[in-house]
């Protein structure tokens, strides 16, 4: 049966709100809980970017039962994948086993901020495939030296290893991608609902989707007893989620990101992102993830301020309607 997840939005909620939501969500019903990690919102309307690893750390503490998940971290230039490694070990043992790590190539939006420049996407992809090798050498808990052609480690040693071994995600969009990271990674992550990329997994991993692997997607909503108020906000705070991914890794700023969207409608955006109080219509939007084969899909509700409504009045009613019609 596919599981549903609720996104941790740290670009529309602060840290307090973000861990208040994920005790709703928990208490809804919801199987796990990803996070974004952003050092800007896309959106000045949106308005937040609390670091979210510490986010994560409350989140594990105050939770019991939901899996977490970065939805993704980008672990070669904003962050070193050293210090990756240290805290995801640490995050899992505060979790107690539930946390996956969720890697990605990441975004010029993010990864400008320490000055270093945004290398071209195989550039970016030959760091990720060091980054992850550099993690599961120091998730062994031995001492490890590694030089590579992007990254070097000198005797180095993650010294709290958790019992259960941390899980890595990776974001893949394509067949090379596929070919590349499916051999790496423990779980599939992708931004659309492609059979073909479940389809490449099985053929290309140690582990298929759905006997091991988990194929994790993501969709937007926005939910709101009035339509007319949904596609408002959802336009104000999500226009940017039609520039399609390969815009969106290179712009550099929020102001990038609303002069690229500035022409862009709300009736536009509501053709993407299911609006309204109508949950069958939400139900339809998510069907293309789970007949594409994909096991998880967490919703994102635009708002960070509407999240509490959300949790309290549709979510239950919502996962219900999910599960029935996955399962059929």
């Amino acid at each position: 049966m596919t599981r549903f997840g609720f996104t941790l939005m740290t670009e529309q909620n602060g840290p307090l709100e973000l861990v208040d939501a994920a005790v709703r969500a928990e208490d809804a019903g919801f199987d796990l809980l990803v996070s974004s990690d952003h050092y800007s919102p896309w959106l000045t309307e949106q308005g937040h970017a609390p670091y979210a690893w510490t986010v994560l750390g409350a989140v594990a503490h105050a939770t019991s039962r939901v899996d977490l998940m970065t939805y993704v971290t980008c672990p070669t230039l904003r962050y070193h994948p050293a210090v990756v490694a240290q805290k995801a070990a640490t995050l899992q043992i505060l979790a107690e086993g539930r946390f996956t790590l969720g890697l990605g190539s990441g975004e010029n939006l993010n990864e400008h901020v320490v000055g270093a420049g945004w290398p071209a996407v195989t550039v970016r992809q030959e760091m990720l495939t060091e980054a992850i090798e550099i993690i599961r050498e120091l998730h062994t808990g031995e001492l490890v030296n590694y030089r590579g052609e992007h990254f070097d480690v000198e005797s180095a040693r993650i010294w709290d290893l958790p019992d259960v071994p941390v899980g890595i995600g990776v974001a893949l969009s394509g067949d090379k991608g596929v070919e590349q990271f499916a051999p790496l990674a423990d779980h599939l992550i992708a931004v659309q609902p492609e059979k073909s990329l479940v389809d490449g997994w099985n053929a290309t991993a140690t582990t298929p989707v759905g006997d091991g692997a988990r194929a994790v997607g993501q969709i937007p909503i926005c939910w709101d007893p009035s339509e007319d108020a949904a596609v408002e906000r959802a336009h104000e705070q999500f226009r940017w989620f039609a520039g399609g991914w390969k815009v969106n890794a290179d712009l550099p700023t929020p102001m990038g990101f609303s002069g690229a969207s500035q022409f862009v409608r709300p009736e536009d955006v509501a053709q993407q992102i299911p609006c309204g109080p109508d949950l069958d219509a939400v139900v339809e939007a998510v069907r293309p993830w789970w007949e594409a084969g994909f096991t998880d899909v967490a919703l994102v509700q635009v708002g960070g301020e509407h999240q509490q409504a959300f949790l309290e009045k549709a979510a239950g009613p919502l996962l219900e309607k999910l599960r029935k019609a996955s399962a059929a």
